[in-house]
Protein backbone atom coordinates (compact mmCIF):
# COMPACT_ATOMS: atom_id res chain seq x y z
CA UNK A 1 0.00 0.00 0.00
CA UNK A 2 2.73 2.67 0.77
CA UNK A 3 4.06 1.83 -2.96
CA UNK A 4 1.04 2.59 -4.16
CA UNK A 5 1.03 6.17 -3.00
CA UNK A 6 4.47 6.61 -3.61
CA UNK A 7 3.50 5.91 -6.69
CA UNK A 8 0.16 8.28 -6.72
CA UNK A 9 2.30 11.18 -5.34
CA UNK A 10 4.96 10.66 -7.66
CA UNK A 11 2.43 10.88 -10.91
CA UNK A 12 0.81 14.19 -9.19
CA UNK A 13 4.21 15.87 -8.67
CA UNK A 14 4.95 14.70 -12.70
CA UNK A 15 1.49 16.20 -13.90
CA UNK A 16 2.12 19.14 -11.74
CA UNK A 17 5.94 20.04 -12.90
CA UNK A 18 4.39 19.14 -16.79
CA UNK A 19 1.26 21.32 -16.71
CA UNK A 20 4.02 24.48 -14.88
CA UNK A 21 6.83 24.46 -17.98
CA UNK A 22 3.65 24.44 -20.59
CA UNK A 23 1.57 27.01 -18.36
CA UNK A 24 0.52 30.13 -20.66
CA UNK A 25 2.65 32.94 -20.14
CA UNK A 26 1.48 35.73 -22.53
CA UNK A 27 -1.40 37.55 -22.70
CA UNK A 28 -2.48 39.46 -26.49
CA UNK A 29 -3.44 42.70 -24.04
CA UNK A 30 -0.03 42.91 -23.09
CA UNK A 31 1.76 43.75 -26.35
CA UNK A 32 -1.33 44.54 -28.24
CA UNK A 33 -0.60 47.92 -28.33
CA UNK A 34 2.58 47.47 -29.57
CA UNK A 35 1.56 44.86 -33.07
CA UNK A 36 -0.63 48.43 -34.13
CA UNK A 37 2.59 50.43 -34.41
CA UNK A 38 3.06 50.25 -38.18
CA UNK A 39 4.97 53.01 -38.75
CA UNK A 40 8.81 52.57 -40.30
CA UNK A 41 11.63 55.05 -40.05
CA UNK A 42 12.89 55.66 -43.59
CA UNK A 43 13.76 59.47 -42.91
CA UNK A 44 14.54 62.46 -40.86
CA UNK A 45 14.95 65.73 -40.24
CA UNK A 46 18.74 64.74 -39.01
CA UNK A 47 18.70 62.54 -42.38
CA UNK A 48 17.53 65.19 -44.38
CA UNK A 49 19.69 68.26 -43.39
CA UNK A 50 22.85 66.09 -43.76
CA UNK A 51 21.90 64.07 -47.22
CA UNK A 52 21.06 67.38 -48.64
CA UNK A 53 24.87 68.12 -48.51
CA UNK A 54 25.77 65.04 -50.75
CA UNK A 55 26.39 66.60 -54.43
CA UNK A 56 27.61 64.53 -57.09
CA UNK A 57 31.34 65.54 -56.38
CA UNK A 58 30.50 65.71 -52.69
CA UNK A 59 33.90 65.91 -50.25
CA UNK A 60 31.64 66.35 -47.05
CA UNK A 61 33.12 64.01 -44.55
CA UNK A 62 30.39 64.22 -42.14
CA UNK A 63 27.30 64.04 -44.44
CA UNK A 64 28.95 60.23 -45.35
CA UNK A 65 28.76 59.68 -41.63
CA UNK A 66 25.49 61.18 -40.88
CA UNK A 67 23.83 59.71 -43.59
CA UNK A 68 25.30 55.92 -42.76
CA UNK A 69 24.40 56.18 -39.23
CA UNK A 70 20.89 56.76 -40.54
CA UNK A 71 20.68 54.30 -42.91
CA UNK A 72 21.40 51.80 -40.35
CA UNK A 73 18.81 53.32 -38.38
CA UNK A 74 16.35 52.52 -41.54
CA UNK A 75 18.05 49.08 -42.46
CA UNK A 76 16.76 47.89 -38.99
CA UNK A 77 13.33 49.57 -38.24
CA UNK A 78 11.96 48.48 -42.09
CA UNK A 79 14.48 45.59 -42.87
CA UNK A 80 15.00 46.48 -46.13
CA UNK A 81 18.22 45.31 -47.35
CA UNK A 82 18.57 48.30 -49.90
CA UNK A 83 19.70 50.58 -46.55
CA UNK A 84 21.96 48.23 -45.11
CA UNK A 85 23.63 48.75 -48.66
CA UNK A 86 23.88 52.70 -48.86
CA UNK A 87 24.79 52.84 -45.46
CA UNK A 88 27.72 50.71 -46.93
CA UNK A 89 28.03 52.97 -49.84
CA UNK A 90 28.20 55.84 -47.35
CA UNK A 91 30.92 54.37 -45.36
CA UNK A 92 32.96 53.24 -48.31
CA UNK A 93 32.95 57.15 -49.57
CA UNK A 94 33.57 58.19 -45.70
CA UNK A 95 36.95 55.86 -45.85
CA UNK A 96 37.93 57.33 -49.42
CA UNK A 97 37.79 60.65 -48.54
CA UNK A 98 38.68 60.64 -44.68
CA UNK A 99 42.28 62.14 -43.56
CA UNK A 100 41.33 62.43 -40.10
CA UNK A 101 39.70 59.75 -37.79
CA UNK A 102 40.20 57.15 -40.24
CA UNK A 103 39.61 54.11 -38.04
CA UNK A 104 36.36 55.25 -36.89
CA UNK A 105 35.00 54.93 -40.73
CA UNK A 106 37.17 51.41 -40.78
CA UNK A 107 35.11 50.37 -37.66
CA UNK A 108 31.83 51.49 -39.13
CA UNK A 109 32.48 49.25 -42.34
CA UNK A 110 33.52 46.45 -40.30
CA UNK A 111 30.57 46.71 -38.65
CA UNK A 112 28.18 46.86 -41.66
CA UNK A 113 30.31 44.03 -43.10
CA UNK A 114 29.19 41.97 -40.03
CA UNK A 115 25.67 42.62 -40.79
CA UNK A 116 25.87 41.45 -44.00
CA UNK A 117 27.89 38.23 -43.24
CA UNK A 118 30.77 39.26 -45.47
CA UNK A 119 33.25 38.34 -42.19
CA UNK A 120 36.39 38.25 -44.15
CA UNK A 121 35.81 41.71 -45.59
CA UNK A 122 35.16 42.82 -41.81
CA UNK A 123 38.27 41.69 -40.73
CA UNK A 124 40.25 43.64 -43.28
CA UNK A 125 38.68 47.29 -42.24
CA UNK A 126 38.74 45.84 -38.43
CA UNK A 127 42.50 45.06 -38.86
CA UNK A 128 42.68 48.64 -40.92
CA UNK A 129 41.61 50.29 -37.84
CA UNK A 130 43.60 48.59 -35.33
CA UNK A 131 47.18 49.39 -37.60
CA UNK A 132 46.24 53.05 -36.99
CA UNK A 133 46.91 52.96 -33.47
CA UNK A 134 43.64 54.52 -32.29
CA UNK A 135 41.27 53.88 -29.71
CA UNK A 136 42.91 50.05 -28.67
CA UNK A 137 40.20 48.91 -26.62
CA UNK A 138 37.39 50.18 -29.19
CA UNK A 139 39.39 48.27 -31.83
CA UNK A 140 40.53 45.16 -29.54
CA UNK A 141 36.08 44.89 -29.53
CA UNK A 142 35.11 44.63 -32.60
CA UNK A 143 38.47 42.46 -33.76
CA UNK A 144 36.80 40.28 -30.79
CA UNK A 145 33.47 40.08 -32.31
CA UNK A 146 34.92 39.27 -36.11
CA UNK A 147 37.12 36.24 -34.65
CA UNK A 148 34.12 35.16 -32.93
CA UNK A 149 32.44 34.75 -36.42
CA UNK A 150 35.11 33.52 -38.44
CA UNK A 151 35.58 31.08 -35.63
CA UNK A 152 38.84 32.60 -34.65
CA UNK A 153 38.14 31.17 -31.57
CA UNK A 154 41.61 31.47 -29.86
CA UNK A 155 42.34 34.43 -31.34
CA UNK A 156 39.44 36.02 -30.22
CA UNK A 157 39.52 34.48 -26.20
CA UNK A 158 43.27 36.35 -26.26
CA UNK A 159 41.84 39.57 -27.59
CA UNK A 160 38.88 39.27 -24.75
CA UNK A 161 42.10 38.57 -21.73
CA UNK A 162 43.61 42.01 -22.89
CA UNK A 163 40.41 44.12 -22.37
CA UNK A 164 38.45 42.24 -19.96
CA UNK A 165 37.23 44.60 -17.22
CA UNK A 166 34.54 43.31 -14.85
CA UNK A 167 33.18 47.00 -14.65
CA UNK A 168 32.57 47.57 -18.38
CA UNK A 169 29.72 47.00 -20.34
CA UNK A 170 31.28 46.14 -23.30
CA UNK A 171 33.50 43.53 -21.58
CA UNK A 172 30.43 41.89 -19.83
CA UNK A 173 28.33 41.32 -23.12
CA UNK A 174 31.11 39.70 -24.81
CA UNK A 175 32.04 37.57 -21.46
CA UNK A 176 28.48 36.48 -22.07
CA UNK A 177 29.02 35.71 -25.73
CA UNK A 178 32.59 33.61 -25.19
CA UNK A 179 30.59 31.47 -22.11
CA UNK A 180 27.42 31.14 -24.96
CA UNK A 181 29.90 29.50 -26.91
CA UNK A 182 31.39 27.18 -24.33
CA UNK A 183 28.04 25.70 -23.20
CA UNK A 184 28.24 27.72 -19.94
CA UNK A 185 24.69 29.20 -19.63
CA UNK A 186 24.51 30.17 -16.58
CA UNK A 187 27.33 32.23 -16.79
CA UNK A 188 26.18 33.71 -19.98
CA UNK A 189 23.13 34.74 -18.35
CA UNK A 190 25.53 36.33 -15.41
CA UNK A 191 27.06 38.69 -17.37
CA UNK A 192 24.06 39.59 -19.70
CA UNK A 193 22.66 40.78 -15.83
CA UNK A 194 24.95 42.84 -15.14
CA UNK A 195 24.91 44.36 -18.29
CA UNK A 196 21.67 44.87 -18.08
CA UNK A 197 22.27 46.42 -14.61
CA UNK A 198 25.15 48.86 -16.24
CA UNK A 199 22.64 49.48 -18.75
CA UNK A 200 19.97 50.78 -16.51
CA UNK A 201 22.40 52.41 -14.57
CA UNK A 202 23.17 54.76 -17.66
CA UNK A 203 19.48 54.45 -19.12
CA UNK A 204 21.23 54.42 -22.34
CA UNK A 205 18.21 53.96 -24.77
CA UNK A 206 20.08 52.22 -27.78
CA UNK A 207 21.89 49.55 -24.84
CA UNK A 208 18.87 48.59 -22.84
CA UNK A 209 17.38 47.89 -26.24
CA UNK A 210 20.14 45.33 -26.89
CA UNK A 211 20.32 43.88 -23.64
CA UNK A 212 16.93 43.69 -22.74
CA UNK A 213 15.86 41.46 -26.34
CA UNK A 214 19.14 39.27 -25.96
CA UNK A 215 18.46 38.91 -22.35
CA UNK A 216 15.05 37.51 -23.98
CA UNK A 217 16.81 35.23 -26.00
CA UNK A 218 18.80 33.77 -23.21
CA UNK A 219 15.95 33.66 -21.02
CA UNK A 220 14.57 31.13 -23.37
CA UNK A 221 17.46 29.00 -23.87
CA UNK A 222 17.42 28.75 -20.55
CA UNK A 223 13.71 27.43 -19.92
CA UNK A 224 13.13 30.48 -18.09
CA UNK A 225 10.07 31.61 -20.32
CA UNK A 226 8.34 33.75 -18.08
CA UNK A 227 11.92 35.98 -17.79
CA UNK A 228 12.13 35.80 -21.42
CA UNK A 229 8.35 37.47 -22.24
CA UNK A 230 9.11 40.32 -19.28
CA UNK A 231 12.35 41.26 -20.93
CA UNK A 232 10.50 41.92 -24.43
CA UNK A 233 7.99 43.24 -23.43
CA UNK A 234 10.35 45.71 -21.65
CA UNK A 235 12.26 46.27 -25.08
CA UNK A 236 8.63 46.99 -26.79
CA UNK A 237 8.28 49.78 -23.74
CA UNK A 238 10.91 51.29 -25.15
CA UNK A 239 10.98 50.82 -28.82
CA UNK A 240 7.02 49.84 -29.53
CA UNK A 241 7.73 49.21 -32.89
CA UNK A 242 10.89 46.51 -32.35
CA UNK A 243 10.47 43.42 -34.85
CA UNK A 244 13.21 41.39 -32.96
CA UNK A 245 10.80 41.82 -29.20
CA UNK A 246 7.56 41.08 -31.29
CA UNK A 247 9.16 37.89 -33.25
CA UNK A 248 10.35 36.54 -29.95
CA UNK A 249 7.27 36.94 -28.22
CA UNK A 250 5.79 35.02 -31.04
CA UNK A 251 8.28 32.20 -30.72
CA UNK A 252 7.32 31.96 -27.29
CA UNK A 253 3.39 32.14 -28.17
CA UNK A 254 4.06 29.14 -31.02
CA UNK A 255 6.87 27.06 -29.33
CA UNK A 256 5.87 27.42 -25.72
CA UNK A 257 1.85 27.68 -25.78
CA UNK A 258 1.20 25.83 -28.84
CA UNK A 259 -1.15 28.90 -30.42
CA UNK A 260 -0.25 28.50 -33.88
CA UNK A 261 -3.17 30.90 -34.78
CA UNK A 262 -1.85 33.56 -32.61
CA UNK A 263 1.66 33.30 -33.20
CA UNK A 264 0.74 33.84 -36.98
CA UNK A 265 -1.42 37.27 -36.21
CA UNK A 266 2.23 38.50 -34.56
CA UNK A 267 3.97 37.68 -37.35
CA UNK A 268 1.78 39.30 -39.89
CA UNK A 269 1.76 42.31 -37.64
CA UNK A 270 5.38 42.67 -38.49
CA UNK A 271 5.23 42.33 -41.67
CA UNK A 272 3.37 45.06 -42.28
CA UNK A 273 5.83 47.52 -41.56
CA UNK A 274 9.34 45.23 -41.41
CA UNK A 275 9.95 43.04 -44.28
CA UNK A 276 12.92 40.29 -44.02
CA UNK A 277 13.14 37.00 -44.87
CA UNK A 278 13.27 34.63 -42.26
CA UNK A 279 10.03 36.03 -40.78
CA UNK A 280 8.54 34.11 -43.92
CA UNK A 281 10.81 31.35 -42.95
CA UNK A 282 8.93 31.24 -39.34
CA UNK A 283 5.71 31.66 -41.26
CA UNK A 284 6.62 28.45 -43.06
CA UNK A 285 7.49 26.71 -40.01
CA UNK A 286 4.17 27.22 -38.07
CA UNK A 287 2.54 25.99 -41.25
CA UNK A 288 4.16 22.86 -41.60
CA UNK A 289 3.76 22.21 -37.58
CA UNK A 290 -0.38 23.18 -38.69
CA UNK A 291 0.17 20.51 -41.75
CA UNK A 292 -1.26 23.88 -43.78
CA UNK A 293 0.57 22.70 -46.89
CA UNK A 294 -0.85 26.17 -48.93
CA UNK A 295 0.14 28.53 -46.30
CA UNK A 296 3.74 26.83 -46.14
CA UNK A 297 3.98 27.04 -49.62
CA UNK A 298 2.99 30.57 -50.19
CA UNK A 299 5.64 31.08 -47.06
CA UNK A 300 8.43 29.33 -48.15
CA UNK A 301 8.20 30.78 -52.24
CA UNK A 302 7.93 34.58 -50.56
CA UNK A 303 11.02 33.12 -48.56
CA UNK A 304 13.03 32.32 -51.64
CA UNK A 305 11.63 35.13 -53.75
CA UNK A 306 13.36 37.99 -51.27
CA UNK A 307 16.68 35.79 -51.00
CA UNK A 308 17.16 35.72 -54.21
CA UNK A 309 17.75 39.62 -54.63
CA UNK A 310 21.13 39.96 -55.08
CA UNK A 311 21.58 42.66 -52.44
CA UNK A 312 21.49 40.05 -49.64
CA UNK A 313 24.68 37.82 -51.00
CA UNK A 314 25.94 35.52 -48.35
CA UNK A 315 23.09 36.51 -45.41
CA UNK A 316 21.05 33.99 -45.72
CA UNK A 317 23.46 31.12 -46.64
CA UNK A 318 22.79 29.08 -43.97
CA UNK A 319 19.06 29.46 -44.04
CA UNK A 320 18.81 28.44 -47.79
CA UNK A 321 20.87 25.82 -46.67
CA UNK A 322 17.75 24.01 -44.52
CA UNK A 323 15.66 24.72 -47.10
CA UNK A 324 17.21 22.95 -49.50
CA UNK A 325 18.14 20.00 -46.43
CA UNK A 326 14.40 19.67 -46.73
CA UNK A 327 13.79 19.57 -50.05
CA UNK A 328 14.08 16.58 -52.83
CA UNK A 329 16.65 17.38 -56.02
CA UNK A 330 18.59 19.80 -54.10
CA UNK A 331 21.26 17.20 -52.70
CA UNK A 332 23.98 18.98 -55.16
CA UNK A 333 22.97 22.75 -54.44
CA UNK A 334 23.19 21.73 -50.31
CA UNK A 335 26.67 20.76 -50.93
CA UNK A 336 27.85 23.11 -52.86
CA UNK A 337 26.08 25.94 -50.42
CA UNK A 338 27.75 24.45 -47.53
CA UNK A 339 30.85 24.47 -49.12
CA UNK A 340 30.67 27.85 -49.97
CA UNK A 341 29.08 28.51 -46.49
CA UNK A 342 32.34 26.81 -44.63
CA UNK A 343 34.51 28.61 -47.12
CA UNK A 344 33.33 31.86 -45.83
CA UNK A 345 33.53 31.27 -41.84
CA UNK A 346 35.01 27.80 -40.35
CA UNK A 347 32.50 27.52 -37.06
CA UNK A 348 31.11 24.39 -35.75
CA UNK A 349 27.40 25.69 -36.73
CA UNK A 350 28.98 25.35 -40.52
CA UNK A 351 30.63 22.22 -40.12
CA UNK A 352 27.40 20.62 -39.28
CA UNK A 353 25.54 21.47 -42.07
CA UNK A 354 28.06 20.58 -44.82
CA UNK A 355 28.11 17.04 -42.58
CA UNK A 356 24.18 17.02 -43.29
CA UNK A 357 24.92 17.88 -46.73
CA UNK A 358 26.86 14.77 -47.12
CA UNK A 359 24.47 12.54 -45.15
CA UNK A 360 21.66 14.12 -47.45
CA UNK A 361 24.05 12.94 -50.66
CA UNK A 362 24.87 9.84 -49.37
CA UNK A 363 27.97 10.22 -48.03
CA UNK A 364 27.46 9.30 -44.78
CA UNK A 365 31.52 8.14 -43.60
CA UNK A 366 32.43 11.32 -45.14
CA UNK A 367 29.59 13.46 -42.35
CA UNK A 368 30.95 11.23 -39.73
CA UNK A 369 34.40 12.25 -40.48
CA UNK A 370 33.35 16.13 -40.62
CA UNK A 371 31.26 15.85 -37.29
CA UNK A 372 33.86 14.20 -35.05
CA UNK A 373 36.66 16.66 -36.52
CA UNK A 374 35.20 19.70 -36.37
CA UNK A 375 31.91 19.64 -34.32
CA UNK A 376 32.07 17.15 -31.44
CA UNK A 377 32.60 18.90 -28.63
CA UNK A 378 33.00 22.06 -30.22
CA UNK A 379 29.66 23.49 -30.23
CA UNK A 380 26.37 23.13 -27.60
CA UNK A 381 23.55 24.71 -30.10
CA UNK A 382 20.90 22.39 -29.95
CA UNK A 383 20.82 22.42 -34.02
CA UNK A 384 24.48 21.16 -34.08
CA UNK A 385 23.62 18.14 -31.75
CA UNK A 386 20.66 16.92 -33.43
CA UNK A 387 22.87 16.89 -36.43
CA UNK A 388 25.38 14.83 -34.32
CA UNK A 389 22.46 12.57 -33.43
CA UNK A 390 21.03 12.30 -37.07
CA UNK A 391 24.91 11.82 -38.38
CA UNK A 392 25.55 8.62 -35.51
CA UNK A 393 22.34 6.90 -36.59
CA UNK A 394 23.12 6.90 -39.88
CA UNK A 395 26.42 5.09 -39.05
CA UNK A 396 24.71 2.94 -36.53
CA UNK A 397 26.63 4.41 -33.14
CA UNK A 398 22.79 3.78 -31.47
CA UNK A 399 24.55 4.80 -28.18
CA UNK A 400 26.09 7.91 -29.21
CA UNK A 401 22.64 8.89 -30.68
CA UNK A 402 20.79 8.10 -27.69
CA UNK A 403 23.06 10.13 -25.52
CA UNK A 404 22.48 13.26 -27.73
CA UNK A 405 18.58 12.45 -27.80
CA UNK A 406 18.16 12.22 -24.14
CA UNK A 407 19.99 16.04 -23.54
CA UNK A 408 17.62 17.36 -26.36
CA UNK A 409 14.26 16.29 -24.46
CA UNK A 410 15.45 19.28 -23.01
CA UNK A 411 15.61 21.77 -25.39
CA UNK A 412 11.79 21.57 -27.17
CA UNK A 413 11.62 24.87 -26.09
CA UNK A 414 14.21 26.17 -28.27
CA UNK A 415 14.25 23.91 -31.00
CA UNK A 416 10.22 24.37 -31.86
CA UNK A 417 7.82 21.48 -32.22
CA UNK A 418 8.74 20.72 -35.96
CA UNK A 419 12.27 20.21 -35.00
CA UNK A 420 11.43 18.70 -31.96
CA UNK A 421 9.40 15.94 -33.89
CA UNK A 422 12.98 15.08 -35.57
CA UNK A 423 14.44 14.39 -31.56
CA UNK A 424 11.67 12.54 -31.20
CA UNK A 425 11.66 10.42 -33.98
CA UNK A 426 15.59 9.45 -33.50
Amino acid sequence: MKINIFLLLMSVLMISCDQESDKKVTAPEDYNEYLAVKESRTTSPYFELWNSKITKDSLELPSFAAVAGQYNTFFESTGDIAYLKKAEQSLLKAVEIANIDKDKYYRSLSRNYISQHRFKEARIYADSAAMLGKDLTVNQHLLFDVHMELGNYKKADSLQKLFADPYDFNYMIRAAKWNDFEGDLDRTIMFMEKARDKAEESKNRSLLLWVYSNLGDYYGHAGRIEDSYYHYLKTLKIDPSNSYAKKGIAWIVFSHENNKTEALRIIDSILESHTTPDLYLLKAEIAEHSDDNELYEASLSKYKNLTQKPAYGEMYNAYNLKVYLGEKGKEIDALDLARKEVANRETPETYQLLALAHLKNGNKKEALKIVKDKVEGKTYEPEAQLALANIYKANNLTSEAKKIKKELLEARFELGPVTYKEVMDL
